[in-house]
């Protein structure tokens, strides 16, 4: 069926300042919306109070209102606007929380404003606790043992049942706002309390505790004709305990069966299809028991959230674009998917290679601050590689984090390993490389043992570079398949006296990466996109191009300092000079931005934003401009990414 003829304009709602736990991955889902409603002939009306946000540049709505997300403020809108519709499922959990206000108040039915995307039971089932409980068990499935309270009385009532510890989880909040751990009953108290108080309905919920449980999220899209597509599935490094937005995450999954994988999709399905959502991208959470394999379901989320972002960028597959043309009627199988131009977007993306996400904290900034890892997001930002194995798409992500430390062996690392914190995975390593077995990290740490192996391997293979008598071709390109920088080998290595003497060698050896495609279906199909990342394999597949370009270097993960505005200026860059006649060329690591879409750039590289990994994009970009007998790259522009290409400056010129 095609789209709806009787909406003629659409309100979106955008998320507001950035907040930990609601950052800029609303822009890049709001952004996404505003193009394709507009691009179908509608009429756009935007609400968002962020000045540093692409999506509220007047050139993505046909009106922004630059107005507190309020349900007062909202309503003036809406009494200025008379818009037919209203898609809120784009804008996090404030857009969320908004049009549920102005359903309950009555203004959407007295100016005769449809919600779209989805329906107010939908959300109602999702996000209440209870409810979400019962439809669970509808579906076959089950969720932890709990009961919802509304006072302490109540609370106490439940421990008794269930015993500590429990989590508690206060409904229609976000990023874990007012939730916890009990161990003790004076943490109960604590944590209850603010529980009761953070969430707007005065209800929490107390569960059985789940910690050290492995964790999993699915990522799925239905449309009105009951369509569903599984997108992504994501697995969580970091054991159940710490969220979701602080834990190393991978895709696809890595150490499920197919029988367990099988089962976890079925019941994903079959949830989402209780709930009710109609239409639109939701996100569902599950624990697996490391030794029973029960599995249970921790949560939904009836919207685009924060791993939608980062499914979307390990995919392909834009969660956001296609959520908005569901919206307005459009059914999965009469979407093209914009990377192939031959598949629907009913066809479910295909991975031949690994994502690691790695958060990004500013501990530094808050010298007081507990930096033990819990239910509460504490990240300010994220990084994501892509890489043709774990261990490749691991380092290439430690190193796109920016902190002192740039992956294993470049600098001194502290802290425990049975307690979850910033920079968890060098104390694995260490414990490793110091004769601890993989069981008995595995055992400390929580962490699965096929992840601890992994980085066993590495141990295994350092001790081999450090005792090698000379570094030769096949040992560097084994290092380097396995994700070690240039600096990492440095380090091991002092007779090259720093990163510039092993690059000398990489590149006399001819030992440089090739760039393979992000393409949604493992190479079935070919790809119209260029979206690349960096691999130590045979062939590269990077097109030629005669035509002059300009490489724009973006600013990395988020953090305090350097957030959302920077990536606002290269955005705009991007366009200054694609109509000044030059192809565009992104270098960036952060999949929260709306300048790691495929479609911003002539040309995207996901790729850490250091010396050895920017001069290679710059190689190959050169290297195919000359060989089709253009300039290549004639400027690269550091100065619209905040500190971190400025930091590269110098270095690029000599």
């Amino acid at each position: 069926m095609p789209k709806r003829d009787d909406l003629r304009h659409v309100l979106v709602i955008g998320s507001g300042p950035i907040v930990i736990g609601q950052a800029c991955e609303f822009d890049y889902s709001g952004t996404q919306a505003c193009r394709v409603l507009r691009s179908e002939g509608l009429r756009v009306s935007l609400v968002n109070s962020n000045p540093a946000t692409i999506m509220t540049d007047p050139e993505f709505a046909d009106a922004t209102y630059i107005e507190p997300i309020t349900p007062e403020y909202v309503e003036k809108v809406i009494a200025a606007e008379r818009p037919d519709a209203l898609l809120p499922t784009l804008g996090g959990q404030t857009a969320l929380n908004t049009a549920v206000a102005l359903h309950a108040s009555g203004v959407l039915e007295k100016y005769g404003v449809e919600l779209i995307g989805a329906n107010i039971d939908a959300i109602h089932r999702g996000e209440d606790r209870q409810l979400f409980k019962e439809i669970v068990a509808k579906a076959g499935g089950e969720t932890p043992r709990s009961r919802v309270c509304r006072s302490m009385k109540e609370v106490h009532e439940a421990v008794e049942e269930l015993g500590l510890p429990v989590v508690i989880r206060p409904s229609f909040t976000m990023g874990g706002l007012g939730s916890g751990m009990a161990h003790t009953t004076e943490q109960l108290e604590l944590i209850a309390g603010a529980g009761l108080s953070a969430s707007p309905t005065t209800e929490v919920l107390i569960e059985e505790s789940v910690l050290g449980w492995k964790e999993f999220e699915l990522e799925l899209m239905r449309d009105k004709h009951d369509n569903v597509v599984v997108i992504c599935s994501i697995e969580n490094i970091d054991p159940m305990g710490v969220h979701t937005g602080d834990s190393v995450t991978v895709a696809p999954a890595m150490t499920l069966t197919d029988r367990e994988y099988q089962a976890m999709r079925d019941l994903g399905i079959a949830v989402l299809r209780e709930v009710g959502v109609d239409t639109g991208g939701c996100n569902i959470q599950f624990a697996v028991h490391p030794s029973t394999g029960r599995l249970v379901v921790i949560e939904m989320n009836p919207r685009v959230s924060r791993s939608s972002a980062l499914a979307s960028k390990a995919t392909g597959f834009p969660i956001a674009k296609i959520a908005a043309k569901l919206a307005i009627g459009y059914t999965l199988d009469e979407i093209p998917n914009d990377i192939t131009l031959k598949t629907p977007a009913a066809f479910e993306p295909a991975l031949d290679y690994v994502v690691v996400k790695i958060p990004r904290f500013a501990f530094e900034k808050f010298p007081g601050a507990d930096t033990e890892l819990t239910t509460t997001m504490k990240s300010v930002g994220e990084a994501m590689s892509l890489g043709r194995n774990f261990s490749e798409a691991l380092n290439k992500a430690m190193r796109s984090m920016e902190t002192k430390l740039a992956g294993f062996w470049t600098g001194p690392s502290e802290g425990e390993l049975n307690v979850p914190h910033d920079g968890r995975l060098y104390t694995v390593e260490v414990a490793l490389r110091n004769g601890q077995s993989v069981a008995e990290v595995s055992a400390a740490s929580g962490i699965d043992p096929w992840f601890v192996d992994q980085i066993a391997q590495l141990v295994a293979l350092r001790q081999e570079i450090v005792d090698a008598p000379v570094l030769d071709k096949p040992l560097l390109r084994k290092a380097k398949r396995a994700g070690l920088s240039d600096r990492q080998l440095a380090a091991l290595r002092p007779e090259f006296a720093g990163e510039d003497g092993v690059r000398s060698l990489r590149h006399r050896l001819g030992v440089r990466p090739v760039y393979k495609t992000v393409d949604t279906c493992a190479a079935e199909f070919s790809a119209a996109t260029p979206y690349h990342y960096s691999t130590y394999d045979e062939e590269t597949e990077v097109a030629p191009s005669d035509r002059p370009k300009v490489i724009i270097l973006g600013s990395g993960p988020n953090r305090i300092g350097q957030g959302i505005e920077f990536d606002y200026s290269c955005v705009h860059a991007v366009m200054a000079l694609r109509e000044a006649g030059y192809e565009t060329v992104m270098v960036n690591c952060n999949p929260e931005t709306v300048s790691t879409d495929y479609d911003t750039a002539d040309r995207l590289y996901f790729e850490p934003l250091t010396f050895e990994d920017v001069l290679e994009v710059y190689h190959a970009e050169h290297s195919s401009g000359v060989a089709a007998g253009g300039p290549g790259v004639v400027g690269v522009i550091v100065q619209l990414g905040g500190q971190t290409p400025l930091g590269l400056a110098q270095r690029l010129k000599n």
